[in-house]
């Protein structure tokens, strides 16, 4: 829950500042000329309004994509970035295990797998949590045991 908390957080951030860029931008560009008393909207009338919404836009999209990718990329539990990535499978035996790559959380929260191959279409991420990493590594030396 408190993933898609901070996800949520981050998108009301960003909007409420997108709001405030949009806002400044209607402020300091000229106001086009009126005609016969009406004042009409400078967008699709007024090249450099038209063209500085056009980048305006594309910087919000840009923004938007880039808070999800960064969500995409965090552990579910802690929400700190998943690192150390893990190259797996092979590129030239794909039959025998596609190409992917594993992130893991630092503090053992879980693992998440990219595939790297999309042969049958998209593939989501799959995310697998980890009990506690303690507990399977005292597990496993009491097995060796």
């Amino acid at each position: 829950m408190k993933y898609w908390a901070y996800l949520v957080a981050k998108l009301a951030v960003a909007g409420a500042l997108l709001v405030v860029l949009r806002g400044v931008l209607r402020y300091e560009l000229p106001k086009p000329d009126a005609f016969a008393g009406a004042h009409p909207d400078p967008f699709g009338s007024d090249l450099l309004y038209t063209f500085a919404m056009l980048l305006f836009t594309l910087f919000a999209v840009g923004v938007v994509w880039l808070i999800v990718w960064d969500q995409r990329y965090r552990c579910r539990a802690c929400l700190r970035r998943l690192r150390m990535p893990i190259l797996k499978g092979s590129w030239t035996h794909v039959l025998f295990g596609a190409p992917r790559t594993e992130y893991i959380c630092p503090y053992g929260h879980g693992t998440l797998k990219v595939a790297e191959l999309q042969i049958t279409g998209h593939q989501n991420p799959d995310w697998e949590p980890h009990e506690d990493i303690w507990k399977e590594l005292y597990a496993l030396e009491e097995s060796k045991k």
